[in-house]
């Protein structure tokens, strides 16, 4: 087994462990590539022929060696890496039961169909946990498992509307731009399938002291409602709704967007040392001693005074500029970056930020790598996203013994 480090000596931290993967789109699949990366074998459950929906959510479209476009979404590449994919059709009782015994062998189970549709085919916790005891089942759901909303379907945007992102991303009424804006990416999703990863982790721990599995039950509107901190925070406990500031930040100033001479850069002073230090590099210790601006409290009052005189502060120079000179004094400060200046910076590449892997159709697929280190068990990229069904008859043969008959007889009745 390969990982960062290139010792194969060395184990991720969950070799050994084995995930069944009957998860779609984005969040549970993200879940199941975390464990993955960390080096449990996670085997992809999908539907014969068609696969994960997300394969087909595009454009933008994946490419071949000769630069053809493929029917392989951009989409699915970003959450499915370290995977074995079988193609096994649960509507049939020949494939219930291959699941049932790849179950049998297996540590933990993820699934994000909607509540009660794995029962009904004898897949559901219940089911399960009496074959084997010691499995972790995670169910990732748009509202839980239950509650009046949890026969609902959930998607990343309505989580977001409905556990009050939008209430706090975008212009404010009445301004250019202004109303209701989702995140640009699938935060709701992405949040939820680290939590379901908590989840799992938390749940193994509990299985090295007691031996017996559990139930996790995860969902989109829960996982995005317990990051609003601040802005939950201020209402539960102030009864304050700190509603959209745009780029600015609602508790500390200056802590937003500023234009310089060649576009944008962001500064972010979160105390009075910090905001200090910034008065002193623009040319300005004055106005660490200026009431309006000397605590943070006055200046978020005093916000459209200050933005303005350190807008005016910042003419002259280019990001680049400015980016030297605010971190070489020790103030938060960094450019607006696109996805093709993050892939030629400096520290991405040092830090080895994109993983490479070997794909069968697509040559090469790139991804963000695991964002943790570790100095004993790195993390592990051994497989690059598969095709549907790819490792269908590696997985029967090697797991739960299946001959070249059995496996045979599975294709001619197209439960494979």
């Amino acid at each position: 087994m390969e990982n960062e480090a290139g010792d194969n000596n060395v184990r991720a931290p969950l070799h050994g462990l084995r995930v069944i993967d009957m998860t779609r789109v984005v969040a549970g699949p993200l879940a199941t590539q975390t464990l993955g990366d960390l080096g449990a074998d996670v085997i992809k459950v999908e539907r014969p022929g068609e696969g994960d929906d997300s394969r087909r959510v595009g454009p933008p479209w994946m490419k071949d060696a000769d630069g053809n476009e493929l029917e392989q979404s951009t989409y699915f590449q970003s959450v499915n890496r370290n995977k074995r994919s079988i193609s096994i059709d649960f509507g049939k009782p020949e494939g219930v039961d291959v699941l049932r015994r790849l179950v049998e062998r297996s540590d933990i189970l993820v699934e994000n169909y909607r509540p009660g549709t794995l029962a009904r085919y004898g897949l559901g916790y219940d089911d399960l946990r009496r074959i084997n005891p010691r499995l972790i089942y995670c169910s990732v759901s748009g509202f839980g498992q239950s509650g009046p909303y949890s026969g609902r379907s959930g998607y990343d945007f309505l989580a977001q509307a409905m556990a009050g992102v939008m209430s706090v991303t975008g212009y404010p009424d009445g301004a250019p731009g202004g109303g209701p804006m989702r995140v640009g990416i699938p935060l709701a999703d992405t949040l939820t399938g680290l939590q379901a990863v908590i989840g799992i982790l938390a749940a193994l721990a509990h299985r090295n002291e007691t031996g017996r599995g559990q139930m996790v039950d995860v969902s989109l509107f829960e996982s995005q409602f317990a990051a609003m901190l601040n802005a939950a925070s201020a209402w539960l406990n102030a009864g304050v709704d700190l509603g959209r500031t745009g780029n600015d930040h609602p508790s500390a100033a200056p802590y937003g967007v500023y234009p310089v001479d060649d576009g944008y850069i962001l500064i972010a002073t979160f105390n009075d040392r910090e905001f200090g230090r910034l008065a002193n590099v623009l040319g300005h210790p004055e106005w660490a001693e200026d009431a309006r601006f000397a605590k943070n409290g006055a200046r978020v009052k005093n916000r459209p005074a200050l933005k303005a005189a350190v807008t005016e502060a910042l003419k002259g120079r280019t990001k680049a500029d400015w980016v030297r000179i605010l971190n070489d004094a020790t103030v938060s400060c960094g450019p607006i970056n696109k996805m093709e200046d993050i892939e030629t910076d400096p520290h991405v590449a040092a830090r080895g930020m994109i993983v490479e892997m070997k794909h069968p159709q697509l040559g090469t697929v790139r991804s963000p790598a695991a964002p943790y280190r570790f100095s004993e068990s790195p993390t592990s990229y051994r497989l690059a996203p598969p095709l549907v069904g790819e490792h269908s008859e590696e997985v029967l043969r090697e797991i739960i013994g299946l001959s070249d008959e059995d496996v045979a007889a599975l294709r001619h009745s197209s439960v494979l």
